[in-house]
């Protein structure tokens, strides 16, 4: 062990093993280390930020051999843009670590009896698999200065010459250019709200995501439009949402700081002649200090306003503000998952609780007797009722409001007891009240969606009260990341 300036550097640590959240473990000193942007397998010096008693964490200052697992990166800014932390990984070590941190959170959290998890559903294809992508247009540039690639991928346990990460944050700069003029269109960097990634080529989403990206940062500069500074809420180029559908259709919601209706035009203008495919393309005036969108109006420039997408033979509504799910195609193997764990066989009233746009709901309506949605976000109410509108369903009831007070006797009364629960809550899990309520329910189904197994397994937790888990599917939505859906059919004992 190495100490300078009381900082503590830990020397060719051997990396073991994948912990949670994407980091990787090795031991050293009697404690366990867990290190960012590492591969069980490499051989590093680690920099401790943070050393406890029993545990510690830190990041590799310097790279002595490289883990065989290691394959070369397709995207040349990986390692300084945060979105896909895991493409020095072949497709298949990353489900295999996916579907161990589904295992280990619901066995080290959940402290519950399981039955045998399935083998996680990987994605048939692992590139331009979003449909929907925001980007940021900034005056603050972030560069992270990456490893040096010394090595060769043939033979990448060895190195030629040991591959040094700068010492100093691990930043090349983090500032605006040194002319003073820098302005990118891309991603914000991870712990950072005012730095941006500029980004030349993103293959997360198919064309012409780049091209329209490309096209506006360029004709802005041309123009000397000025790019949003968010410490000082100034500037013209905010944002651009890119919705891109399995249907063709294509939305563009461009988010300005300020209006200026001759600067607006010619680049709504320009925007529609570079990008012809364009369906809808929208405008949003945010003289806000937040980015959210929730409490503004979009207006439409061009089109209908929204865009439609399809799951199966359904068909949904896409508005500027909606949400849906962010990758369609492996959205639907998700949802046939739920249907299929939900069992249903015609006779049965399925309560969806976090319904949203009410997407789940109305994929499973065909096989169910009736669909009752409950979400607190009074929109997506409006919009699942549209979409249940569009596809014709007769037996589905939309309620905006907290399902804690709405599912009492005289809610029962009108719309009957539930025979399955559906539930898909956001990453923090269920409230305890909800889950009070849904043993009070007794449903003798209930099926959890979840993007975080570690909030899934603390609430299967304070469900087995009276729920024994008997089905469990993972399900990669996202490849090339540390995240991972999963589904958990329960039964009431």
């Amino acid at each position: 062990m190495a100490r300078k300036k009381q900082n503590i550097v830990l020397e060719r640590i051997r990396v073991e093993d994948y912990a949670a959240e994407g980091k990787s473990l090795a031991r050293a000193d009697g404690k366990v280390i867990f290190i960012e942007n590492a591969v069980p397998g490499d051989v590093v010096d680690v920099q401790l930020t943070k050393s406890k008693k029993d545990w510690a964490e830190g990041w590799p200052r310097q790279f002595h051999s490289y883990s065989t697992d290691r394959v070369e990166p397709f995207c040349s800014h990986f390692g300084i843009c945060g979105g896909c932390q895991w493409q020095m990984l072949p497709y298949e070590k990353q489900l295999q670590y996916k579907q161990r941190q589904v295992r280990d959170n619901l066995q080290r959290i959940g402290k519950i009896a399981l039955p045998e998890i399935m083998p996680i559903l990987g994605a048939n294809e692992t590139k331009y698999y979003r449909n929907k992508l925001e980007y940021t247009f900034g005056t603050k540039e972030f560069t992270k200065e990456k490893p040096s690639p010394n090595f060769d991928l043939s033979d990448n346990n060895k190195l030629s010459e040991s591959a040094e990460v700068s010492p100093s944050g691990r930043f090349r700069g983090a500032g605006a250019s040194p002319s003073g003029g820098f302005r990118g269109a891309g991603f914000h960097a991870k712990g950072f709200f005012d730095k941006i990634v500029d980004i030349e080529t993103c293959y997360l989403q198919a064309e012409p995501t780049n091209k329209l990206r490309l096209a506006v940062k360029k004709f802005a500069k041309e123009n000397d439009y000025s790019f949003y500074d968010i410490r000082r809420h100034t500037g013209f180029l905010r944002n651009m949402q890119v919705r891109l559908c399995t249907t063709g259709e294509l939305m563009v919601n461009v988010v300005l700081g300020e209006e200026d209706k001759n600067k607006r035009i010619a680049l709504l203008e320009h925007v529609m002649q570079q990008v012809p495919s364009i369906t809808t393309l929208v405008y949003t005036i945010n003289t806000k200090k937040n980015d959210s969108l929730h409490d503004l109006e979009p207006v439409t420039y061009h089109g209908k306003g929204f865009v439609m997408e399809r799951m199966e033979d359904f068909q949904f509504k896409i508005g500027p503000k909606s949400f849906f799910q962010t990758n369609t195609k492996q959205g639907e193997q998700l949802y046939k998952v739920a249907r299929d764990f939900a069992e249903l066989t015609g006779k049965e009233i399925v309560y969806d609780l976090y319904c949203g746009t009410g997407s789940i709901g109305i994929f499973m309506s065909k096989k169910a007797k009736k669909i009752i949605g409950v979400e607190m976000i009074a929109a997506a109410i409006d919009d699942a009722r549209e979409n249940a509108a569009l596809n014709n369903l007769s037996d589905a009831v939309f309620i905006a409001g907290d399902v804690t007070k709405i599912c009492n006797d005289d809610f029962f009364a009108e719309h009957g007891r539930p025979d399955v629960i559906i539930t898909d809550p956001p990453r923090a899990g269920m409230h305890e009240r909800l889950v009070k309520k849904i043993l009070e329910m007794e449903a003798p189904t209930v099926v959890y969606v979840s993007c975080n197994p570690a909030t899934q397994a603390r609430d299967l937790n304070l469900l087995d009260e009276k729920y024994a888990v008997t089905r469990i599917q993972p399900v990669d939505m996202f490849p090339h990341t540390l995240h991972i859906e999963n589904v958990v059919q329960l039964k009431l004992r």
